[in-house]
Parts: C-alpha cells; structure tokens; sequence
C-alpha cells in the first residue's frame, strides 16, 4: 500500500517519534514495587527465588519467539542480523548462551537446574503474559515483532541496577550468577539498534506510529502482568488458589 503525502505529513518526525518510543520508558518494569523492593534489599532468598525461576521462562521464551519472527521474515538482511538473537540465547562455539547463564543465576540463589527446567514453579499469570507474547511475535508481520522488542531500549538500567545494588543487599548470592547481566548489557543496546532501524523505516504514517507505541506498551504490558502475579504470590503471599489449598497445583502434570 503506498503512503500518501499527506499521510507521510501527519507523522511525527523521526526525532519525534524515536523520543516518543523512548517516553515509554515510564511502564518499564523497573518501576514495579516488586523491582523496586528487589533493588532496596528489601526480598528475602525465597522471593528472589522466585522472581528467577519465574523470569527463567521468559528467558526460554526468547529464542522461540526469535525463530517465530525470523519464519514470518521475508528480508535475508534482516534474518541475517535478528538471528544473532538466537544464538545470544542458545549459545554458540564458545559462548554458552544467555539460558545457560539463567541456569548459573539460578544455581547461585539457590535452585536447581531441574526445578528450573521442569517449570514447576512458574506461575499461571506468568506463564499466560509470555505465551501471550510469544503468540504476538509469531502471529504478527516481522516488523511489529521487532518493534515489541524495543523493551530493550530500556533493559542495560535494570540490568545495571541489579549489578549495583544485589552484591550490597543479597551477598549471598555467588558472584557467578551475574554473568547473564554482564553479557546482556553489551548485547540489549545492539539489539535495539536493530529494532529502532526498522521502527524508523516502516512507521512512516501517524497511524503506523500510534501503532509502534501500542506494540511497545503491549510488551511493556507483559512484563508489568508477569511481576503482579509474582507480587501476589510473593510479597502479598497470595499464590493461585491460596483460599482453597495451600498446595502449588497449578499446571502439575501438564
């Protein structure tokens, strides 16, 4: 479809619009009262238990969602580029990829590699936010999934924050477990470099702007959902069906 000028003049510019993707840094889910309790110190080790092995799904999440966009891709420059996201996670020659450092951060707070494997820990609105996402990206133009990753433009803060603050307030968690913050630090910002390039080029209209933003809030939307399920379950200790068992019976078996 071809884009008419008075359309094109309606847009924001691409200044304007860049800042506007960056405004919605506000929702980012560093804000959450469960981030911000995690970065004053304030979890005991079984939250902070909690929050990875919940995060830890999410982290599988990713690639899977990366191989769902590269399949509606139809530019081998694009795929060239994104599938470096891939292997960020799953690992490659020398670089055991970004799970396995989950694995090393679960490990250093003390959870197994089973349980974080076998999932038993997840939580329904946890789970429910990152199939949510993931059938976004996989059901969506490649673009608009690359636009909902553009959470990344805000992800080195947290992940700064927690190099910051966590070796102060939690310092019985092994200085191994931080690998996965250090790697992503370098690899969010040239990630989202990628996703801005193709924001900018195909969001020329205000309509496919006003669109961009509500792909990101979407995301943002995610993972806000993904830590009021943890907030309920673990600092309110209201977990799923805490009224009729005290038992964590959610998907058991499934």
């Amino acid at each position: 479809m071809t884009t008419s000028i008075t359309e094109r003049q309606l847009a924001m510019p691409p200044d304007e619009f860049r800042q506007a993707l960056m405004d919605k840094g506000r929702f980012y889910h560093l804000y959450h009262p469960f981030q911000q309790a995690m970065a004053k110190g304030e979890l005991t080790q079984q939250q902070l238990q909690g929050w990875v092995a919940n995060r830890f799904y999410y982290q599988l999440m990713i690639p899977q969602k990366d191989a769902a966009l590269l399949a509606n891709c139809d530019d081998p420059r694009a795929r060239r580029r994104w599938i470096q996201r891939l292997l960020d996670h799953d690992g490659h020659e020398d670089d055991s990829g970004g799970i396995e450092a989950w694995l090393a951060l679960g490990d250093a707070v003390g959870l197994s590699r089973e349980e974080l494997v076998d999932q038993r820990h997840v939580l329904p609105g946890v789970r429910f936010a990152v199939d949510a996402y993931r059938h976004f990206v996989a059901t969506a133009p490649w673009q608009e999934g690359a636009i909902s990753s553009l959470t990344e433009l805000f992800a080195p803060l947290a992940h700064q924050n927690r190099l910051d603050t966590w070796p102060t307030h939690y310092p019985w968690i092994d200085a191994h477990g931080y690998a996965y913050f250090r790697k992503r630090l370098s690899e969010a910002r040239r990630d989202v470099e990628h996703g801005l390039e193709v924001a900018l080029d195909v969001c020329v209209t205000a309509e496919s702007q006003q669109r961009a933003l509500n792909i990101l809030q979407f995301k943002l939307d995610v993972l806000w959902s993904m830590l009021d399920a943890m907030q309920m379950a673990y600092l309110l200790d209201r977990p799923p069906y805490h009224t009729v068992t005290d038992q964590a019976v959610f998907h058991n078996g499934v």
